[in-house]
């Protein structure tokens, strides 16, 4: 019986450990998101590509990505506010390598746009950290 008791004990404590690490997984992921955001926020368009992914660096050239960015966040003006809505977690996404991923939704409000949904998916770099490897907003 103790033995049995111990066994269920242990599980717990693995089940524990492990949700443990996939909420600080999954905060460092945001968290990387919310920098990247703020870089993006500031018009620090070339700042954003630097810290982007290498995945997402490839795909897109420093000068493209400005100019792709750039009319589409600055007439939405300053913004007001930003919340987390979703977060999926993903080990696979069309077109990408197979990896670690976070697809984050966000609510936003900006001085022009009182109502947008940004989504920002981050992947886990080679060496640990989590960048954003696409963003999107409509």
């Amino acid at each position: 019986m103790k033995t049995l008791i111990y066994a269920a004990l242990l599980l717990c404590m693995f089940a524990s450990s492990n949700l443990l690490a996939a909420d600080e997984k999954e905060n460092k992921a945001v968290e990387a998101a919310k920098a990247w955001l703020t870089l993006v926020d500031s018009e620090k368009y070339n700042e954003s590509w630097d810290a982007a992914a290498e995945y997402f660096r490839n795909a897109v050239k420093k000068d493209k990505w400005q100019e792709m960015v750039s009319p589409i966040r600055k007439p939405l003006g300053k913004l007001v506010s930003r919340e987390i809505d979703t977060k999926t977690y993903a080990t696979e996404l069309p077109g990408a390598p197979d990896g670690e991923y976070y697809i984050l939704q966000f609510k936003s409000s900006f001085e022009n746009k009182k109502s947008a949904v940004e989504t920002v998916t981050v992947m886990l770099e080679k060496d640990g950290s989590w960048k954003a490897a696409g963003y999107f907003i409509k």
